[in-house]
């Protein structure tokens, strides 16, 4: 059996690692007024981020049409896919999963022989991105689409993701919070940690500075071990060295770091960090 897998541009996995993984993605769109780029193909974190500071409006994001779903499906197929899992962002914080349930429903007739698997990952970022490469290496090893399926849910339901963010202001700009509370926490100088629960963001909690942040969110790694997996992921590779080196204090193993996509990083702004970590199977 053929097992191929699919993802968006939310997975914050470079072209490269796809390559290597053997990871197809699809990109969504980023747009700056006029100016649309498409996803970790057009334009990477870093220069995201430079615009971001840069814009006066936050940008928009735009999920990719069932369209370019089933072009993706039709050529994996055409390819010799005997099996796909797609897999998305949150169904909490985007219809990106939907349009990739659309797109599979409505394929043409001539395709539809080979089994479409569309998972809700619950997650965000490299949360969905890691759980991903265990089922790569499943499919090298032969397992069966069910199998793989149902050991990939498993992890999604182990996946977590904290991120400590500088600033409110962005989350303020995009109408997450008030404009009250943002400027509260920025005078207190908090550096609030958020997490995401059930596919959804929520606040965990509002250390005073960024060193006290990142020696919670250390701890918070602590408190859930044994771990399976961990990864770094910044939005500034300044501040995500300085939250390994936090890291270091308390872990030998070593640690992953990617960029901190535009899926995230429009609604928590630059220098954003966050801690993405797989706990152990009971």
């Amino acid at each position: 059996m053929t097992v191929r897998i699919v993802t968006d541009s939310t997975s914050d996995l470079t072209p490269e690692l796809a390559k290597e993984w053997g990871i197809t993605i699809v990109p969504l769109t980023v747009s700056f007024g006029d100016e649309s780029y498409l996803d970790n193909v057009d334009l990477d974190y870093i220069g995201f981020y430079k615009k971001l500071q840069e814009a006066k409006e936050l940008p928009q994001t735009s999920q990719p049409s069932p369209a370019r779903y089933q072009e993706t499906y039709k050529r994996l197929i055409d390819e010799g896919a005997t099996g796909i899992i797609s897999a998305h962002l949150s169904s909490g914080l985007s219809g990106t999963y939907q349009g990739a349930v659309n797109a599979a429903s409505d394929l043409p007739e001539e395709y539809r022989h080979v089994p479409i698997e569309v998972i809700d990952s619950k997650s965000a970022s490299v949360g969905i991105a890691l759980p991903l490469l265990k089922a790569v290496e499943e499919i090298k090893q032969g397992a069966s689409l069910a199998e793989i399926k149902e050991n990939l849910i498993d992890r999604y339901s182990r996946t977590h993701i904290i991120a400590i963010l500088d600033t409110l202001d962005y989350l303020k700009r995009g109408g997450r919070i008030g404009g009250a509370k943002a400027l509260l926490a920025n005078m207190l100088s908090v550096k609030p940690i958020i997490a995401l629960k059930d596919g959804t963001v929520i606040p965990l909690e509002q250390p005073r500075t960024r060193s006290k942040a990142f020696t919670r969110g250390v701890q918070i790694l602590k408190d859930n071990e044994p771990l399976e997996e961990v990864a770094i992921v910044q939005a500034s590779p300044e501040i995500g060295t300085q939250l390994e080196e936090v890291y270091k204090t308390s872990f030998t193993q070593p640690i992953q770091r990617f960029g901190l996509g535009s899926a995230l990083g429009t609604h928590t702004g630059p220098n954003t960090v966050g801690l993405v970590y797989i706990t152990a199977k009971k």
